[in-house]
């Protein structure tokens, strides 16, 4: 366990912000569950688990105030090494709270 500033948790996902924002808002969301990637989690997980990851990410969206109501917001998850995959354990970023720009340069 590493310490966090958790913004939300259930049975299945846990959110925080993250230690280097790259935005102005920059969170995190992860499974609870040992999933690589998303390919594995898709694969491998319960419905239950990928339902209540999905429906987390814009539950954390909306109690950050970047939901599409508020002007949006991105998600990213790098999957393996092309992807640029640098921790072995499903994540996505919620970026927000100012305009994100192009994604690919």
């Amino acid at each position: 366990e590493i310490p966090c500033k958790k913004i939300y948790e259930n049975d299945y996902v846990l959110s925080f912000h993250d230690v280097n924002p790259q935005k102005k808002i920059h969170a995190l969301v992860i499974p609870k569950g040992q999933y690589t990637d998303l390919d594995d989690f898709v694969q491998n997980a319960k419905e239950k688990e990928i339902y209540e990851f999905f429906k987390a990410i814009s539950h954390v969206a909306k109690i950050l105030k970047v939901s599409n109501v508020d002007g949006g917001y991105r998600t990213l998850s790098n999957i393996a090494n092309n992807g640029g995959q640098e921790v072995p354990h499903l994540h996505f970023h919620i970026f927000g709270g100012e305009k994100i720009g192009k994604m690919v340069s």
